[in-house]
């Protein structure tokens, strides 16, 4: 039999931890991180194959920054106890259909239509965005969904956004998911593209209710763009995959104790 081994603990500087210790430490802690980056978006990716997103013409790519956005906010207590997530990609031409909501509990694609974006943003493809009042640009990033109210379009949803210096000045600016006349096929067959807003994310008039009442309330939504200068706390892998983790150990029944 071999003897037991034996470890002990090496003298370390006054000062506190060696350097290699610290490096050790440093790379020990990238790993985990790493490895949860990995984790989620293997989560996101079975959810994205599940609900059918790419048959939609949906990315995966935005897909998982919408994903790791929801369970940000979700850590933050900044949405409400209801698993629906909105994502809007002004990547995509506005001929096409660029907004989805998802019910993440039931694993549901529940909409997926054309959407607006604001007039100084662009033509058919959205390329400029702004956070500034009266700029007639649609803004980016996350927001949270609020309450409704009826205007000049009809009903219209509030949006408040989260993401400073990108989308905070939303409810300043009056950014908010209304339905326009704008926003439809027969638009795009008269115009070449579809309609634009001053900055709102607009819908088509024939969807816009059903929409709104089901995203209305607290829930998550991501704006999506091909925008080098965008960053945001919301895009952090480690705290969402920790999310997750926590909401599923909530899933789980008590096991009954022995007798």
């Amino acid at each position: 039999m071999f003897a037991p081994l034996v470890l002990t603990p090496m003298a370390t500087p006054v000062g506190g931890a060696s350097s290699a210790s610290l490096k050790d430490s440093k790379r020990t802690k990238a790993r985990i991180s790493e490895y949860k980056v990995v984790k989620f978006n293997q989560v996101a990716f079975n959810l994205y194959n599940h609900i059918g997103l790419q048959e939609t013409g949906m990315r995966l790519e935005v897909f998982e920054k919408a994903l790791t956005g929801y369970y940000n906010m979700k850590h933050r207590d900044e949405i409400a106890d209801k698993a629906i997530l909105t994502i809007v990609d002004f990547s995509k031409s506005s001929n096409e259909k660029r907004l989805w909501v998802v019910d993440l509990d039931k694993k549901e694609l529940l909409h997926n239509t054309y959407v607006s974006h604001g007039r100084n943003s662009g033509d058919e493809f959205a390329e400029n965005f702004s956070n500034k009042s009266e700029s007639y640009m649609s803004s980016i990033g996350f927001y949270v969904t609020e309450g409704t109210y009826y205007g000049k379009h009809g009903l219209s949803l509030k949006l408040e956004g989260l993401d400073k210096e990108f989308n905070s000045n939303a409810k300043d600016r009056c950014i908010v998911m209304h339905g326009a006349e704008y926003a439809t096929e027969d638009f795009i067959a008269q115009a070449g593209r579809l309609g634009r807003s001053l900055g709102c994310p607009a819908i088509p008039m024939e969807e816009h209710e059903d929409i709104i009442k089901t995203v209305v309330g607290g829930t998550a939504m991501y704006i999506h763009a091909e925008y080098d200068a965008y960053t945001s706390q919301y895009l952090d892998h480690v705290t969402a995959m920790a999310e997750l983790v926590k909401e599923n150990q909530k899933d789980i029944p008590p096991t009954e104790p022995a007798t």
